[in-house]
């Protein structure tokens, strides 16, 4: 069968990777720069698709038969194309969505709905450790009276003032890791999205093992996609197809 998944997270890899084990013909497609650095078994294509339009043009001119979308829990609007475009040339789609973080008990959270009012919750004079990505760098500039450690893959293209401290390092991070970080650098607050997912979870536990604040975004609210939170759910999808194609999500999401 010829899938196409569009990537850019840890667990599309994965899943990229076990449907070709299983015979699939699997193409994985990259909007832009992506935090894992593996690549994904089967053909990949880099730069995005070109929205729906663009989208719907390579699931006709291709001829695929099934989409799998396990981008960022924050790419609302790629997921929004890849519904739309399959929804379009009903092509069978399923959206991998990685559950929520879950905060512990007597820890020290705060939840808000955008970069914005994460940099307004910041206290002056604190040491704010950003984990959010150089797309809402912007959001925390005007905060000259807090103290700023950006982590990054690449240094950001847009000139920092000098309340910023910028580490380049390309996860997996472990939790001995951002402990080392946080207390080096006395950091006494983490500005985090919601991404879900263990692979980012050790900064959460390092936080909460000293006391560390979290400023937590929400994610937004995604397409309203057939979705599973595990990949071995993706891959019971295909495990029952192709009898019919579409009769594996329907019993899945009508159960």
């Amino acid at each position: 069968m010829k899938v196409l998944v569009f990537g850019g997270t840890f667990e599309a890899v994965e899943i990229a990777d076990a449907l070709v084990a299983r015979g699939h013909s699997v193409t994985t497609s990259l909007a832009g720069r992506s935090d894992e650095p593996r690549k994904p078994r089967g053909k990949l294509i880099t730069g995005g698709l070109g929205g729906a339009d663009g989208i719907a043009d390579y699931l006709g001119k291709h001829r695929i038969e099934f989409v799998v979308d396990a981008t960022h829990p924050f790419a609302l609007n790629i997921s929004g194309h890849v519904l739309a475009a399959a929804t379009r040339l009903n092509v069978p789609l399923i959206h991998y969505v990685r559950p929520r973080f879950s905060e512990p008990a007597n820890s020290h959270w705060w939840r808000v709905e955008s970069a914005e009012l994460a940099a307004d919750r910041i206290p002056v004079g604190a040491r704010a450790f950003l984990t959010l990505g150089r797309e809402s760098l912007e959001a925390f500039i005007r905060r000259r009276d807090v103290q700023f450690v950006l982590r990054a893959i690449e240094m950001p293209e847009m000139a920092l003032p000098d309340n910023f401290d910028v580490v380049l390092a390309r996860p997996p991070f472990t939790r001995a890791d951002e402990l080392a970080l946080m207390r080096k650098d006395r950091v006494t607050h983490l500005v985090a999205k919601d991404s879900g997912g263990q692979m980012t979870r050790a900064k959460l536990d390092a936080a909460f093992m000293i006391n560390v604040q979290v400023i937590m975004v929400n994610r937004p609210t995604l397409p309203d996609a057939p979705h599973v939170s595990t990949i071995s759910e993706v891959l019971a999808v295909f495990d029952e197809l192709p009898a019919p194609k579409v009769g594996a999500l329907r019993r899945l999401f009508t159960a």
